[in-house]
């Protein structure tokens, strides 16, 4: 599932590159066609999975990654010192000790990425690599930092670079299916450690769409440890198969759910039957390994060109703005709407930088339009001791930075207006709400 065979030679690639605690996965997609490829970590097979581990040779400069790591890791005779959680060891920046140096766990996320990537090579040279998505399941401005820098150390200079969380991954791939699959709500179940539930719906009644996410843990779905005995084992598993059973039913009933997606490790074990026909009752049910990596994919190809149909819809996601920011300006003498910031766009990506002429008066007035419902708001930035000047004779330079979700910070300078009304160097600083 979410596989095709076939090897890509476009000229321009883009690279959808998923990072979790315990592995990566990687895709792939020529540009000019958009249509990912999944990189198996064993040649001829569907293993996606790679582990993301390093291990050290005792006493030899020499790192091994993924499966080869583990595999050197278990072979006692060999020597070498496994160093595991390396997503959490770089987010927490504490230095990581092997045989007694101490080691940047950046720099060695770094070293597992770049190893992975080589993967690569069996289908597309590096160098033909023009935009790579990073997608992880919680991107904190701290992990935006975390990827920057791992992004610095790949080599790929010209490349374009950027980051989602498993969410919008999640959004992307949707609408990149046919329309038919998300006509009502779509679900992913994924099960790895422990059982999560992501619910993606949309108000096609607003311009544009409104798309949201919700998410739900199921801490009583813990991943099995399943008996040797057999016949314990299939108690086990018809345990676990009655416990999803009543969770689908819970959480669907008052849901129109046109598609579910049946992610993770957890699923693979053979236990879910009753409870797939249930899920199959009225929907089309895939499983599979790959969403978010290939949502990475696509993520990156709208970030580079959007599609008409992506302009159609914006998701609001926890870290997205929920309201579009503009200015009311004249243009050739009639009022208009400047935008400013636009809602669906990541907070900590988001900045704004221009100029206006202030017609009259002291203040500097934004429109905050929710996309969420409710009504629109003005906040205003009074501009004290601004000087006084003829109409339309007072050039400003405006920065907006968004400082949290919900915050902004601007920033006003007075620049005068040409030689007859210099600059007074005076700077107004403000935090409004959005």
């Amino acid at each position: 599932m979410f596989q095709k065979d076939g090897k890509k030679t476009g000229r321009r690639i883009a690279v959808g590159y998923d990072l979790c605690r315990k592995y990566a996965q990687i895709s792939y997609c020529d540009l000019t066609e958009g249509e990912p490829e999944t990189v198996s970590a064993v040649a001829g097979t569907e293993q996606y999975n790679i582990p993301a581990v390093l291990c050290k040779r005792v006493g030899v400069g020499q790192w091994y990654y993924g499966k080869e790591a583990l595999n050197f890791a278990k072979q006692q005779e060999a020597g070498g010192i496994l160093v595991e959680d390396l997503l959490t060891l770089a987010d927490r920046g504490e230095e990581v000790m092997v045989e007694g140096n101490a080691y940047d766990p950046v720099a060695l996320l770094t070293l597992f990425v770049k190893r992975s990537l080589g993967l690569l090579g069996m289908h597309v040279p590096m160098a033909k690599i023009e935009a790579i998505m990073f997608t992880v399941e919680d991107l904190t401005p701290r992990m935006v930092d975390v990827l920057l820098r791992v992004a610095g150390g790949l080599s790929l200079e010209k490349a374009n670079v950027s980051f989602q969380n498993h969410l919008e991954s999640f959004y992307a791939y949707t609408l990149h299916q046919n329309k038919e699959l998300y006509q009502n709500d779509v679900v992913v179940y994924e099960y790895n450690s422990v059982l999560k539930m992501m619910c993606l719906s949309c108000n096609e009644h607003t311009t544009p769409k409104v798309v949201l996410i919700g998410q739900q843990e199921y801490e009583q779905m813990l991943r099995r440890v399943w008996s040797t005995e057999e016949e314990t084992c299939k108690s086990q598993k018809e345990d676990l198969d009655e416990l999803f059973d009543g969770i689908i039913k819970e959480s669907l009933a008052d849901r129109q759910v046109s598609t579910v997606f049946l992610i993770g490790d957890g699923f693979k074990e053979d236990w879910a039957r009753e409870s797939l026909r249930t899920l199959c009752r009225g929907r089309r049910v895939f499983q599979g390994n790959n969403l978010y990596s290939k949502g990475a994919c696509y993520g990156m190809l709208e970030r580079l060109s959007p599609s008409e149909k992506w302009k159609q819809y914006v998701y609001l996601g926890e870290d997205k703005l929920k309201s579009n920011v503009g200015m009311r300006a004249l243009r050739n003498g009639q009022e208009a709407y400047f935008a400013v910031l636009d809602a669906g766009s990541s907070w900590y990506e988001t900045s704004a930088d221009y100029e206006v002429i202030l017609e009259s008066g002291d203040t500097v007035e934004f429109i905050i339009t929710p996309l969420t419902g409710g009504k629109v708001m003005d906040r205003k930035v009074q501009l004290t001791g601004i000087p006084q000047r003829p109409r339309a004779a007072t050039r400003l330079s405006v920065h907006l930075e968004m400082t949290s979700v919900n915050q902004a910070n601007v920033t006003i300078e007075d620049l005068g207006f040409g030689e007859l009304f210099p600059s007074s160097g005076k700077a107004w600083s403000s935090t409004i709400t959005i």
